[in-house]
Order: C-alpha cells, then structure tokens, then sequence
C-alpha cells in the first residue's frame, strides 16, 4: 500500500474566522497552531503547507488563567548591552494585545521555513472587525470550545 501524498495545487485553503472573546489563551492558540499547521485535515502531510488562513478577533478579550495576567512576562532583546526589556501580560493586553496570541502560536509552529510560511497565514486583531474586512475570501466563522 503506498502513502498518499497531496500535490500542492490540490490543497483546498478555506478561511477561518475565530471570536477570541472569553477563550483562554493557550488553548486558543493550540487550535489556531492545529488549523495552521493543516492537522485538523485528513491529507495532513507533516512536510507541505496544507493549513488554511485563520483571522482572529477580539484578542483583547483573551483570557489567562490563574495569575498569569499578572505574573506573566514577555522578553524583547535588542542585541545590546542592557537591551532585555520586560513586559508584564496585562501591560502587553493594553499596548499590544495582538502580540498576546501572536506569540503563543509562535511558540507552537515548527521551527524553519515551513513554520514561518505558515505563520503568515495568521491575522489577529484586538478589537471587532467591519462586516467586510474578509468577504471576498468567503471566511465563515469557526466556534473554539
């Protein structure tokens, strides 16, 4: 019996559509991965692109269990001497609160090329998106449990 292998311009991509609001955030971002990554389909192949395009909003709305919101930091490094600078969770949920689900999918996405292209095919945005944003693309919305 041989292994079936999908060519690359038989791989249907669809358009997802997450609503972020009351999801805990790892959870949330284990899915958004699996989608990413293509997992969620039966021609899953772990070496070709075979995810689809996901679009998150609400990320503001994200939710970190216990005291992660408080105690949680993020690390930037420049490259310099004296350059780690340091941001708590609920201070990054202000400023930036895209990067939130950014870099918990970051953290699950293989590592290389592949991975890189397949991040891309993530949008988050913190707040409710207009009515037209993806309708060219016919995004239908998917409900995370």
């Amino acid at each position: 019996m041989k292994t079936f292998l999908p060519k690359v311009d038989e791989i249907e991509r669809k358009w997802w559509i997450i609503d972020a609001d009351h999801q805990v955030l790892g959870r949330l971002a284990r899915d958004i991965a699996m989608i990413l990554r293509g997992k969620n389909k039966p021609i899953f192949t772990p070496h070709l692109d075979c995810g689809d395009y996901v679009v998150v909003k609400n990320a503001a709305k994200v939710v970190m269990t216990g005291r992660k919101s408080t105690d949680k930091e993020y690390q930037d490094f420049s490259g310099w001497v004296d350059g780690l600078k340091r941001t708590k969770a609920d201070v990054m949920r202000k400023k930036h609160p895209e990067e939130l689900i950014l870099r918990a999918v970051w953290g699950m996405m293989p590592n290389g090329p592949l991975g890189r292209a397949q991040f891309r095919k993530l949008k988050v945005y913190g707040g409710d998106l207009p009515a037209h944003q993806y309708a060219a693309q016919n995004a239908q919305p998917l409900e995370i449990k």
